[in-house]
């Protein structure tokens, strides 16, 4: 098929979804980025990955495909080096007599035609596939695949042999554990775990909050796979039975990535979990963290005083911690002296003074906190309360002028109280001291590329009704190539907002039972938990289903 050579800015100009203005900037974008021009039109939110593809499926009839739903040959795809795939986004899909199928995030992209023409000595029909999906089938098909073969047939079982190989950074071990990375943070996944079994080497991915399995390895690449990653995280290699932690500093894509490795021996050999952080996209501003209108006032109101507690609780991995962050950018200023006490420090912040706990040196959350205290803060941050030492030290410091941030492991924003008042700490203090307890999960959002409406059922409508929400429309991901038939891509939080009024301090100081505390604040305006998630499933942004699976609560 012929395709007459025409501008992706100008057929995305004619077909209206971007105007005069909005091309100009982007290419001058494009120049200072030296990406494609798509990219960047995308990126600045000009226009959606989905609507790049229509606009050239419509206008030019250039098919669109999902990877997932073919059937691709390992043969075909070595025909172009993964190097030259990777470059031009590009995957060779199959061979339909003298041409080559070429799945294109930019079928445009006439350079990488031609190239690919010239490679191949084929034709070249192109076809469009999301960036995603190629990226994530590039990993998949080209070198981890060659990479595991080489190891499979290389192994021995000796040690010295085992740690030659995974000192070397041409060896095959080197291109698989870098090639998992690297699909890892294409996919945008939060951690990476290596998980062994009697039968294999389990390799998943926390994509959205939820595991999955990516695939799975013969048991013997096991030591080799595990020294790689003790090497890189710069852990003793060769101890074996205690737990380790580590740090793996990389860049990918252009993007820092900082990696936190955790190891554990188990009955098959050592557990790896390795927690990938994104340093470039730790910092979230206030009102994009999920917030409704009212929480989010009643929460800026509560950080911005000049003293009082402000806490964040949850299970872990309810992304606390990133809230935390963003309320010390919301605050930081040349006037004010910010230092936090952190077990681990995720991110690094400009203009902040950091401390890492050590428990090897002694220096546990309350020492570092009291140290903290010499140095006149007005802010202090404490990354988790865990003791009644830590707690007692950190509601007498907002006592005495300075606004303390920290997060606290209980289900609910009211539990906190309770959990303060178990470890210790005198009823008076709290009510004295504490300012907001805010309360959150996450849900996985919609796909917004597969989402529909459905009327929902009555069960689901009486759970609205409840709450007070009368909705004739509910929302769902159907599942496709971009959320990988999930039906979710991304996260959002959902929150309870508890602030401390005068009546419900003198609550506290009577130590009444946590439902007391809640139908107070409930009757005054708190937004639970639930409802805050159920109002954001009328908006299409998550599930009811969803909802119910982190808040804990069961939908019979």
């Amino acid at each position: 098929m012929a395709y007459t050579r025409k501008r992706i800015g100008d057929l995305l100009k004619e077909a209206g979804v971007i105007s005069d203005e909005q091309l100009s900037q982007a290419l001058v974008q494009q120049k200072e980025l030296k990406m494609r021009l798509g990219d960047v039109l995308i990126t600045q939110g000009y226009i959606t990955q989905q609507q790049f593809i229509e606009v050239l499926e419509f206008q030019l009839g250039i098919p669109h495909v999902q990877i997932y739903r073919q059937k691709i040959d390992q043969k075909v795809v070595h025909l172009i080096p993964q190097k030259t795939a990777e470059q031009h986004c590009v995957l060779p899909l199959r061979i339909d007599g003298n041409k080559l199928v070429l799945a294109m995030a930019d079928p445009l992209d006439y350079f990488a035609i031609d190239e690919i023409r010239i490679l191949t000595g084929l034709r070249i029909e192109p076809v469009i596939a999301s960036k995603e999906e190629l990226l994530r089938a590039i990993g998949r098909y080209y070198g981890l695949q060659d990479s595991i073969e080489q190891i499979a047939q290389s192994m021995q079982a000796r040690e010295e042999e085992v740690l030659q190989t995974a000192q070397d950074n041409d060896s095959p071990v080197v291109k698989t554990v870098n090639q998992i990375i690297l699909q890892a943070v294409q996919m945008n996944a939060s951690d990476i775990h290596f998980d062994p079994q009697e039968d294999g080497l389990r390799i998943r991915y926390r994509i959205d909050g939820v595991l999955r399995n990516e695939r799975t390895l013969p048991v013997s690449m096991l030591p080799v796979i595990v020294a790689r990653v003790k090497i890189m995280a710069n852990l003793n290699v060769a101890e074996r039975r205690v737990p380790q932690d580590g740090r793996v500093e990389i860049d990918i894509e252009f993007r820092r990535i900082d990696i936190r490795v955790a190891t554990l021996p188990t009955i098959h050999g050592e557990k790896i979990v390795m927690r990938v952080l994104d340093t470039e996209n730790s910092l979230t501003p206030l009102n994009k963290l999920g917030f409704s209108d009212r929480n989010l006032s009643t929460f800026t109101r509560s950080i911005e005083k000049s003293h009082g507690v402000v806490l964040l609780t949850g299970p872990t991995g309810s992304g606390k911690t990133t809230t935390l962050y963003s309320a010390l950018a919301h605050l930081n200023r040349d006037e004010v002296n910010v230092i936090t006490v952190e077990d681990p420090v995720e991110y690094q912040l400009a203009g902040i003074n950091q401390v890492q706990v050590n428990n090897v040196t002694g220096l546990t959350f309350a020492k570092g906190l009291r140290s903290i205290l010499r140095q006149d803060p007005n802010i202090i941050m404490v990354g988790e309360i865990r003791d009644a030492e830590t707690a007692e030290i950190a509601v007498r410091a907002a006592m005495t002028g300075h606004l303390v941030l920290s997060t606290l492991h209980t289900n609910s924003a009211v539990n906190s109280i309770s959990r303060l008042i178990d470890m210790g700490v005198e009823p008076f203090l709290i009510a004295s001291s504490v300012n907001c307890v805010v309360a959150q999960r996450l849900v996985r959002k919609i796909c917004p590329h597969c989402a529909t409406a459905y009327t929902p059922p009555e069960e689901e409508a009486a759970e609205l009704r409840k709450f007070g929400i009368e909705e004739s429309r509910l929302y769902v991901g159907r599942g496709c190539g971009e959320c990988s038939r999930t039906g979710y891509k991304g996260r959002i939080a959902i929150h309870e907002v508890l602030h401390l009024d005068g009546g419900l301090r003198s609550l506290i100081l009577q130590k009444r039972p946590d439902h007391e505390y809640f139908q107070y604040a409930t009757e005054r305006g708190m937004i639970p938990l639930v409802e805050d998630g159920l109002r954001k499933a009328v908006q299409g942004l998550t599930t009811i289903t969803e909802v119910f699976r982190v808040s804990g609560r069961d939908e019979d």
